[in-house]
């Protein structure tokens, strides 16, 4: 694949509103953008990576794309930076919803940037209205039997209230 690949990494345990405002606007800086789904199976996520590439794949054919931009799903279990090369990106696109989220992902570009030079990171802000959404507060109200409508897509709080009903 030619042209500007980029990648945005994620556990997307489930796949939220906020990720899918920086995929919206990521997808105007590449012409081709992978989004990896971390098996990461250290977090013991709810959903099982298939389920997780699922979910990311279905929401991702709802969002309009530019001209020429194309977008995949794919799912990786290796360092970050061996997979971005391996998928012939030159940049790596990280969301920030706070300042407490820059420390982080501040120390983890710097360690990225020393094993990969080529390969650029890219801080995107969250959107006002997705600075405070994240996977596990989510997942915490949602088993709780609060209200996340707000957080995520009719399909994922359905998939998410299917999931607790199981008692997981």
């Amino acid at each position: 694949m030619s042209g500007r690949i980029g990648l945005y990494p994620g556990t997307f345990d489930p796949i939220t509103n906020g990720h899918l405002d920086i995929i919206q606007r990521a997808v105007h800086l590449v012409d081709h953008l992978v989004v990896a789904v971390a098996e990461n199976a250290g977090k013991g996520p709810l959903f099982t990576c298939a389920e997780r590439v699922d979910l990311v794949e279905a929401e991702l054919s709802e969002i309009k794309l530019p001209p020429g931009v194309t977008v995949e799903v794919r799912s990786f279990d290796t360092l970050l930076v061996n997979f971005a090369d391996s998928v012939g990106a030159g940049t790596i696109i990280r969301g920030l919803r706070a300042v407490s989220d820059f420390e982080y992902e501040f120390q983890m570009a710097g360690m990225n940037s020393r094993i990969a030079a080529n390969i650029e990171t890219v801080f995107l802000m969250a959107s006002e209205r997705c600075q405070f959404i994240s996977s596990r507060f989510v997942k915490e109200i949602g088993r709780l039997n609060g209200d996340i409508a707000s957080f995520v897509s009719p399909r994922v709080r359905e998939r998410l209230q299917q999931k607790f009903s199981a008692g997981l």
